[in-house]
C-alpha cells in the first residue's frame, strides 16, 4: 500500500485586509474525512508541518451549525482527540524527503493562506513530487500550497494545469467575506492555473494528471477517494 504525506498548515491565525487577526488553523471536516478514508482503505499517512509545528484547529470547524449537526461536530472532535498523539509531533517540512511518500495530500481552512502558499519547503516537495509523476491533491483553501511551488524557470510550476478551488463566491458568501485579505481562486488564476469551478458548497473534484483538487469541505471524502484511485492505478 501506499505511503501519504498530509501537510497541514502551522498557522493559527491569518491576517485580514483591514489588519486584523482572524483565528483560524486547518479545517477538522477536510483533514479528518481525508485521513479516515486513505487509512481505511489501508495506505500509511504521516503529517508535516512548518517547523514541526502542532497544527491547530478551526474552532468554527467543530461547531453543530458550521457543519450540518452536533453529531458531525461530536465525530471530528472524537476523530481529531484519537490521532492527537500524530498531530502532536508531526514530521518537519523543510526535512522531509518527497520520495519517501507517493502522494501528498493538502487539505484546507484558512491556514495555508497564511504559511503554506509561500513555504520554499513546500515548494520543493510540490515540484519534486511533480516531476516524479505522483499525486498531489490539494483541496478547499488547500490548493493555497501549491503557489509556493516554482520551476527552475521561476514560473509557477503548476501554470496551465486544470485544477479547482474554494471559489470566491463561496470565500464571499460563506468564508471571510469582504475582509478576506486575498482569494486563492484569483490568485491561481493571475498564476496561469486553469480553474475550473462547480456549483458553491457541492462537492466538485478536478483530476488533471496526477493532480487531483477539490473545491470545497463537500469534496473532502470524493478527493480522498480520488486520490485511491490514482493510486490503485
Amino acid at each position: 500500500m501506499a505511503k501519504i504525506l498530509i501537510v497541514v498548515s502551522a498557522a493559527d491565525s491569518l491576517t485580514m485586509k483591514d489588519g486584523s487577526e482572524h483565528p483560524t488553523g486547518f479545517w477538522a471536516e477536510e483533514l479528518v474525512v481525508a485521513h479516515r478514508t486513505l487509512l481505511d482503505a489501508g495506505h500509511t499517512v504521516d503529517f508535516a508541518t512548518p517547523g514541526g509545528i502542532k497544527p491547530t484547529v478551526d474552532k468554527v470547524s467543530l461547531m453543530a451549525d458550521a457543519v450540518g449537526s452536533e453529531e458531525r461536530a461530536e465525530d471530528f472532535r472524537t476523530y481529531l482527540d484519537m490521532i492527537d498523539v500524530d498531530l502532536y509531533a508531526p514530521l518537519v517540512l523543510a526535512d522531509v524527503d518527497s520520495s519517501a511518500f507517493d502522494a501528498v495530500i493538502l487539505p484546507g481552512g484558512h491556514g495555508p493562506m497564511a504559511d503554506l502558499f509561500q513555504d520554499k519547503d513546500l515548494g520543493r516537495i510540490l515540484v519534486e513530487t511533480d516531476g516524479a509523476g505522483k499525486v498531489i491533491a490539494p483541496f478547499c483553501h488547500g490548493p493555497a500550497g501549491l503557489l509556493s511551488a516554482t520551476a527552475d524557470d521561476g514560473a509557477f510550476a503548476f501554470a496551465g494545469r486544470r485544477l479547482t478551488v474554494f471559489t470566491n463566491s463561496e470565500e464571499l458568501g460563506g468564508g471571510t467575506g469582504e475582509n478576506t485579505p486575498w482569494f486563492v481562486e484569483t490568485a491561481l488564476r493571475e498564476k496561469g492555473a486553469n480553474v475550473e469551478t462547480g456549483p458553491d458548497w457541492s462537492s466538485h473534484v478536478v483530476r488533471d494528471g496526477n493532480l487531483i483538487t477539490g473545491q470545497n469541505p463537500q469534496s473532502s471524502e470524493d478527493v480522498a477517494r480520488e486520490v485511491i484511485k490514482a493510486l490503485a492505478g
